[in-house]
Parts: structure tokens; C-alpha cells; sequence
């Protein structure tokens, strides 16, 4: 029996039971309630435009506040979740919220197309950081986490700097006359909570939200064909662009067993249902080298929607999460009926768009290597070539590591996002290296080796030999940053930051 959807949305409850299962959060914002401050512009995540709030009860009884793209969310993925736009920041007085008042203070809008998509991630960031509520739970973000949280708003009028000064500004201003309340938010999600599997339908096409890994694969068993949804952020786009039927629908967004994050002395453990966001700042405790992957992966909207069992599952040759994780080390669990699998990260892919899963299975987590033990001598680099430093596909994603024995290379693994049909271990190189010691002419043998390891395609990002030559470069970058003796800084390497030490006083 379908049910309908049930969600939280200008300070009521909201069901809907007649909409198609894959309407997008922005058509219903638009078209169904005329909600038109929130905008269309790419239809793919990948502007801004269209930016909005989506509030979720925490286990603690608070709730958390995520930017997200309404373009490539569907509808049904609201049930039991809060929904805000920009038309919810107007004051009951008619006033402007202290973020749209530091935007108009600021100069921050010109054509005005863009600004309700910045504001809503403005928003979600004030709300990230406890300005609405306690004093004593303020905290000010700096520019830069301020320009990574708005790297999934575009804007062409502005120069972006106004609008980073006014993300300055909305926290220096009082606060807003009628805050959240947030445990009167956290009371009303409290009652749309379901305990069992959520099933929709329309025109014949179902959408479930099962509660449990088990009753997901019960679904699966039952129907291999049915198309598992994560965070949308790459079915969403078969729907919009490619105008694609999916067929029937399984949401894995509201399985607890998915969202667990735990580390102890031998793994990081990864449920398959934790957003990339959640994911990356999990691992970086232990990696920190991975923080500028976790910044370049995608906006940081895409970033709170996707996850990572996802970009795993997918299996793109260009997604950027693979490498690093082959480089660690790391295992993923797939799961058919009652079955359980655990395998090396690699051994998951076995040809283009080919993973060794059964049409049934499922990611169910990932596993990271804690860095402990001999791990602690583990030299790690990741490097992401692009023609945009935000928000851009790679053209070369690089991964590696090895466990540094004095001078000796111990266990190192080499992997490439971008030069095959997978993402791929350089087994050839990683021989050269393996046991050896660790100096310039070393690094050179695993760079010739790694043309024996690939035979990239030439495409619309790169060609062949570029990718070729680069992957070599990002080997000797590794060989210069992790060498024993005099190691680069990345700040001696990076590229933005040599530009940004020579630019002119005041440039």
C-alpha cells in the first residue's frame, strides 16, 4: 500500500501522493508551491542556483542543517526531513535575515539570478556554526571555510569577493529576530519518523526506503533490477539530462546501519550510506594528506549529498575517491541476501563499468587501514589534476604510498584515477620500488615503468600523452615531497601557492 510523502516545509507538515517518483525537489519548489526564489540554472548540481537547506533529526535530538542541490534530489527523498528556501528567512516582521541583510550591506548581488542559492549555503553555514542560538556555542569560520562552503555557488557578476565579505559580516551582525527553533523542529521530525520500510508509488513505478540492510536485500533478491539511490548525485542527472527511466527505486538514505563511522586500532569503518563530506573528515584524522582531495572532490552541496559507498559502487574511471583508497590500502564490503563479501578496494573492479557484484548485491562499507603500527612510517600523497581547481572532473587523479623503512620502500602501492578503464594499481611501478631505496634515480625507473602500466585514452579533458607525461610528473612530485633527505614542502610545489607568493602587493 503506497503512503504518502511527508516532510517539513514553511512551518507546516506537507504530503504529497500524487507526484511522480522521480519529481525533483526543484520542479515541486517551482511549479507545485511557487516557490520561485530558488532557481533553475545548470539542472546537474553543478551552479548553485537552485541551492536550498535540507534539516534532518540527529541522533542527539538536534537537527543538522545540509546544503544540497534541489535540481537532482527527488521528492521522495524528503519523507521524515525538513525542507528550507530562501523564502524562509524572512522575518515575521518583514525584516531581512541577517544574512540577506550582510548580502545587500556587502554588495553581494547584482543580477540577483545566483544570490537565493548563496544565501541558502550562507545559511547553512550559520546555522553549522551556532549563531542562531547560544552565545557560547559561537564560532566564526575563516575565508577559506567560508569559499569551500560556497564552491558549489556560481556567480558571473560579482568577483565573488563581496560575497565572501558578507559571509564575514552576517556574523558580526545580531541576531535574527525569530531563530529556528530547533527542539521544536527536532519534536515535529520526531513524529514523521518511520519504523518501517516507506513505500511510494506512482504510475506504477515504486520508490522504497527500507529502514534495515536486511529488508534492502529482501528488495534486492527480490528484484535485482531495482535501482539503489544513494545521494543523487549522479542518477539525479539521468533524469534530468538524459531524461532516463529508472525504473523502480530503492532509497538507502534512512538505513542507520549505512551511516556508521567508527574507528578502532585496526580500521576505519565506513557505512556505505555516509556522505562524502562526513566520510573524507573522518578519514583525514588519520590521512591529513587527503584534505585538498576532500576540498577538490566536488562542492561541498555535492559533497553533503553523495556518498561514499556510492562513488565507490559506480565505479567511475574518473571518480576521485578510488585512488587514495586503493593507495591506503582499503576493503570493501559488498552484501547479496544474506551473504557478505569482503575484498581489496581494486579487486572490486574488472573492466569498465564491470565490478565483480551480482546484480542482487550491494556496497554495504568500506574499511581504511588505521594508520598504527608500522603504518605510522606510511609516506601518502594524493594528486588531482584538473583544468578548474573546484568543482572540475580530473583529467589524472594520483595516489601513492608506501611504508618507509629508513631508506627502504616497504609495500608501496601506486593507483590512477583517469588512465584506464578503471581506477588501477601501477604494478609495474610499484615492482621497481618495491624494496628498494628511496632516491632520485628510483623514483625515475618507477616513472619510465608506469608506461608499461597504462595506454591512456585521449578525450575532450586530456590527451594520451599528456596524461602519460603528468602521471609521470605527479611520481617525481611524490619523489621531491616525501625524498629523505631535504623533503619539499607542498607550499615549494603547489602551484596556487607559488602564484599567490609572486603576485604583486596589492594584485
Amino acid at each position: 500500500m503506497t503512503e504518502p510523502i511527508r516532510f517539513y516545509h514553511r512551518n507546516a507538515i506537507r504530503e504529497i501522493k500524487d507526484a511522480p517518483v522521480t519529481r525533483t525537489v526543484l520542479q515541486y519548489l517551482r511549479e507545485d508551491v511557487h516557490c520561485t526564489g530558488t532557481k533553475e540554472g545548470c539542472a546537474e548540481g553543478d551552479c548553485g542556483a537552485c541551492t536550498v537547506v535540507i534539516g534532518e533529526r540527529n541522533e542527539a535530538g538536534g537537527v543538522d542543517f545540509k546544503a544540497v542541490n534541489a535540481c537532482i534530489q527527488f521528492v521522495p527523498t524528503l519523507d521524515g526531513k525538513a525542507l528550507f528556501t530562501v523564502e524562509d528567512l524572512r522575518q515575521p516582521d518583514g525584516s531581512l535575515h541577517p544574512v540577506q541583510e550582510a548580502m545587500v550591506e556587502c554588495h553581494g548581488s547584482q543580477c540577483g539570478f545566483c544570490t537565493p542559492g548563496f544565501v541558502m549555503s550562507m545559511w547553512s553555514l550559520y546555522e553549522k556554526h551556532g549563531h542562531e542560538h547560544s552565545c557560547a556555542n559561537k564560532t566564526v569560520p575563516s575565508r577559506d571555510e567560508i569559499s569551500n562552503a560556497l564552491t558549489g555557488n556560481l556567480c558571473r557578476c560579482t568577483g565573488y569577493r563581496p560575497i565572501v565579505d558578507a559571509a564575514v559580516r552576517m556574523f558580526e551582525a545580531p541576531a535574527p529576530k525569530a531563530p529556528v527553533n530547533i527542539e521544536a523542529l527536532s519534536n515535529t521530525l520526531a513524529t514523521l519518523e518511520r519504523k518501517d520500510t516507506f513505500h511510494y508509488q506512482h504510475a506504477g513505478q515504486q520508490f522504497d526506503a527500507p529502514r534495515t540492510v536486511e529488508a534492502l536485500a529482501k528488495i534486492k533478491e527480490a528484484e535485482p533490477a531495482t535501482r539503489i539511490l544513494a545521494g543523487s548525485t549522479d542518477i539525479g542527472l539521468w533524469v534530468t539530462k538524459m531524461m532516463r527511466d529508472l525504473g523502480n527505486i530503492v532509497y538507502v538514505g534512512q538505513i542507520a546501519e549505512l551511516q556508521k563511522l567508527e574507528t578502532n586500532d585496526d580500521w576505519i569503518e565506513i557505512g556505505a550510506g555516509v556522505s562524502v563530506e562526513k566520510a573524507y573528515t573522518e578519514i583525514i584524522k588519520q590521512y591529513p594528506e587527503l584534505f585538498e582531495m576532500q576540498q577538490r572532490f566536488a562542492s561541498l552541496p555535492i559533497r553533503n549529498a553523495g556518498t561514499l559507498g556510492g562513488n565507490i559502487a559506480n565505479g567511475s574511471p574518473i571518480g576521485d575517491s578510488m585512488p587514495g583508497l586503493i593507495a591506503l590500502g582499503a576493503h570493501v564490503i559488498v552484501r547479496g541476501g544474506e551473504i557478505e563479501r569482503e575484498m581489496p578496494l581494486e579487486d572490486l573492479y574488472l573492466a569498465y563499468q564491470k565490478k565483480d557484484m551480482a546484480e542482487h548485491e550491494f556496497v554495504v562499507g568500506l574499511k581504511v587501514p588505521s594508520r598504527t603500527g608500522v603504518r605510522k612510517n606510511l609516506q601518502f600523497r594524493t594528486y588531482k589534476l584538473s583544468k578548474r581547481f573546484d568543482s572540475d572532473i580530473s583529467a589524472v587523479c594520483a595516489a601513492f604510498s608506501f611504508i618507509a623503512d629508513g631508506n627502504l620502500i616497504r609495500e608501496p602501492r601506486i593507483a590512477f584515477g583517469g588512465m584506464a578503464a578503471t581506477s588501477k594499481r601501477a604494478t609495474h611501478a610499484e615492482a621497481v620500488l618495491r624494496d628498494a631505496e628511496w632516491h632520485e634515480a628510483t623514483a625515475q625507473a618507477a616513472m619510465l615503468a608506469l608506461g608499461n602500466d597504462y595506454a591512456p585514452l585521449s578525450d575532450m579533458r586530456a590527451t594520451s600523452n599528456y596524461r602519460l607525461e603528468a602521471a609521470k610528473n605527479t611520481l617525481y612530485r611524490f619523489w621531491l615531497e616525501t625524498r629523505p633527505n631535504n623533503p619539499l614542502p607542498k607550499s615549494a610545489l603547489d602551484v596556487r601557492a607559488v602564484a599567490a607568493a609572486c603576485a604583486p602587493v596589492g594584485a
